[in-house]
C-alpha cells in the first residue's frame, strides 16, 4: 500500500509538523549516537503485560482499600479501572504497532497533540519514576523485618541497590529478563491463593468453618458510604501504575508488530483473572473491619489481606512464602522505576527537550547517563531510612509532586490516540491500513480519557475532604494534587520558551509519517 495520502488531502498534509522543528526552536535536537537495542522477545512482553502491574498495590493496597470501602467497592472500582486501562492499552498498543519509535507516548503525545503538553507529562512521568525508586528500595528492606528485625535496613538497602545496578549493566535484555522471571512468581503467587481462597472458604482449613458470602452480610458489602467508595477508587487507579511501560517497551521490541497486540490482548486477562477474581477471594475470607487492615500500605506487608488470609486459617508456611512475593513485587517495581526514567529521560533529549548528554546511547544500547542519574537517586533510601520525621515528610512532599502523573499520562495517551484517528482520516489514511485496532476503536479511548477524569475528580474529593463530615484538610489535598501545577507550570513553561501559543497542532499538521512502520506489509 502506499503510505501517501491521496488526492488533495495528500497535499495539504505535506506541510507536515515535526516534533523536532519546535524543539529546535529552544533547543537544537542532539544527535544520537546508538539506537537502543530491540532485545525484547516476544515472552518478555507477554510476561511484561499480564504481570507487569502486579505488585504492592494489589498484595498490600487491597486491604486499605477493603477496609475503606468493603469488598463490593473493591470489585466495582478495581474493575472500573481496569476497563479504563484495558482501553488505554489497547490504544497504545496501536499507536506502538504503526510507530515503534523511542519514547513511546511521550512521543505520541509531542507528535499528535502538542510539544508543550507533552514536555510537561514527559518531564512528570520522569520525576514520578525517579521520586518512587528510593521508596522502593525502603519499602522492600521494610519487607524483611517480617523475618529479621535484627540486620540495619540500610544493609538491605545497598543489597537491593546492587542488585538493581548489577541489572542495568545487561541493558534491556536484563530488564526483560528479570521482568520475566519476577512476573512468573507474582502470577503463580495469585494463581495458588485462588486455590488457597477457595480452601479456606469453604472451611477445609482453620477454624472459621464455611464463610460463603458472610462477610458481605456482616460487616457488610460496602463501607463509610459515597466517601469510601470514592477513596477505593483512587486506590485502585494507583494500583495499576507502570501498566503503561509495555508501549516504551515497544521500541526495544523485535517484532513489535507482533508482540505488542498480544501482548495487548493479555491486559484483559490480568485484569479479570489475577486482579479482580483475587480481590473477590479477600472480600469472602477477610473481614473489612479487620483492625489490622487500617495499617495497610506499601510495605507493611503484615497488614497484607493476603497474608492475614493465610494467618487467620492457621497455615504455619504460606505467610512467608507471601511475604517474599511483595518483597520481590516491590523489587519489580525498583526495577521498572529505572527502566521508565531512563527511557523517557533519553527520549526527552533526542527531543531536545532536556540536556544533550541525556541523549547518549552506549555500544550496547543503554541510555547511559540516564541510568546513571537514575541510580544516583536511588542513594536518597540512605536518608530516608533513617526515619527521622522531618527526613520523612520531606520524602512525602517529593511523592506529592508526581502524585497524579499516572492519571495525567493515561488520559494523555487516549486523547493522543483520539487525535491520531482524527489526523488519520483528515489525510486520507483507511483503516484498513492500521494493523492493530483496538476492540472498541477510538470509543474506547473516549471511554478511558472520562474515567481518567473520574479519577481525577474522585482524588480532588477524597484529599479535599480525607475524613467524612469534617472540614477540608489542606495539607493533605496539596500532597496528593501538588502534581497538577507542577504540570501546568511545566507547560507554561514550553510555551514561553518556544514562543507558541497554540492548543494543539492542526489536524492537516500533524506528522503521520516520521517512524511510520511499513504499511505493505500488513
Amino acid at each position: 500500500m502506499a503510505l501517501s495520502p491521496p488526492g488533495e488531502e495528500g497535499k495539504r498534509a505535506a506541510r507536515h509538523y515535526h516534533p523536532d522543528a519546535e524543539a529546535g526552536a529552544a533547543a537544537k535536537t542532539p544527535p544520537q549516537t546508538q539506537p537502543l537495542k530491540k532485545a525484547l522477545r516476544n515472552r518478555h512482553m507477554q510476561m511484561l503485560a499480564i504481570g507487569g502491574a502486579i505488585g504492592a498495590g494489589l498484595f498490600v493496597g487491597s486491604g486499605s482499600a477493603l477496609a475503606k470501602g468493603g469488598p463490593a467497592s473493591l470489585i466495582i472500582c478495581y474493575l472500573v479501572i481496569g476497563i479504563m486501562i484495558l482501553f488505554m492499552c489497547q490504544a497504545l498498543a496501536e499507536l506502538a504497532v504503526l510507530y515503534p519509535v523511542n519514547g513511546a507516548f511521550f512521543t505520541y503525545i509531542v507528535r499528535f497533540l502538542d510539544p508543550s503538553w507533552g514536555f510537561a507529562i514527559g518531564w512528570e512521568y520522569t520525576f514520578a519514576w525517579l521520586s518512587v525508586l528510593p521508596f522502593e528500595l525502603i519499602a522492600a528492606s521494610i519487607t524483611i523485618d517480617f523475618w529479621r528485625q535484627d540486620i540495619h535496613m540500610g544493609v538491605w538497602v545497598t543489597v537491593f541497590l546492587v542488585v538493581l545496578a548489577a541489572t542495568q549493566l545487561f541493558g534491556v535484555r536484563g530488564y526483560g529478563e528479570v521482568e520475566f522471571a519476577l512476573s512468573i512468581i507474582k502470577i503463580l503467587a495469585c494463581v495458588a491463593f485462588i486455590v488457597i481462597g477457595i480452601v479456606i472458604n469453604c472451611g477445609a482449613v482453620g477454624k472459621q468453618g464455611y464463610l460463603g458470602a458472610k462477610y458481605w452480610q456482616d460487616p457488610g458489602a460496602f463501607r463509610g458510604g459515597f466517601h469510601g467508595f470514592a477513596k477505593v477508587f483512587t486506590v485502585a487507579a494507583f494500583s495499576f501504575g507502570g501498566t503503561e511501560l509495555v508501549g516504551l517497551a515497544a521500541a526495544e521490541s523485535d517484532n513489535p508488530r507482533k508482540a505488542i497486540p498480544s501482548a495487548s490482548r493479555q491486559v484483559f486477562l490480568r485484569i479479570t483473572f489475577f486482579y479482580i477474581v483475587n480481590l473477590l477471594i479477600i472480600g469472602l475470607i477477610v473481614r473489612s473491619d479487620d483492625p489490622r487492615l487500617l495499617s495497610a500500605s506499601g510495605s507493611n506487608t503484615k497488614a497484607s489481606p493476603f497474608v492475614i488470609a493465610i494467618q487467620d486459617a492457621g497455615i504455619k508456611v504460606l505467610p512467608h512464602i507471601y511475604n517474599g512475593v511483595i518483597t520481590i513485587a516491590v523489587i519489580s517495581v525498583a526495577n521498572a522505576c529505572t527502566y521508565g526514567s531512563s527511557r523517557t529521560m533519553q527520549a526527552l533529549a533526542a527531543q531536545g527537550m532536556a540536556p544533550s548528554f541525556l541523549a547518549y546511547i552506549d555500544p550496547k544500547g543503554r541510555p547511559l547517563w540516564c541510568v546513571l542519574i537514575q541510580l544516583a537517586v536511588g542513594l536518597l533510601a540512605y536518608v530516608g531510612e533513617v526515619g527521622k520525621t522531618a527526613t520523612l515528610m520531606t520524602f512525602e512532599w517529593l511523592l506529592a509532586l508526581t502524585g497524579l502523573s499516572f492519571f495525567f499520562v493515561w488520559g494523555s495517551i487516549c486523547l493522543a490516540h483520539i487525535r491520531f484517528r482524527y489526523a488519520w482520516k483528515a489525510q486520507g489514511f483507511t483503516l484498513d491500513q492500521i494493523p492493530y485496532k483496538p476492540t472498541c476503536g477510538v470509543y474506547g479511548s473516549w471511554i478511558g480519557l472520562l474515567i481518567c477524569v473520574m479519577s481525577l475528580m474522585a482524588t480532588f474529593y477524597t484529599n479535599l475532604f480525607p475524613e467524612e463530615g469534617k472540614g477540608p484538610n489542606v495539607e493533605s489535598f496539596f500532597k496528593a494534587y501538588l502534581a497538577a501545577p507542577i504540570i501546568f507550570l511545566l507547560y507554561l513553561g514550553w510555551k514561553i520558551r518556544t514562543g507558541n501559543w497554540r492548543l494543539y497542532i492542526p489536524v492537516h499538521e500533524i506528522d503521520l509519517k516520521t517512524g511510520l512502520t511499513d504499511l505493505t506489509l500488513h
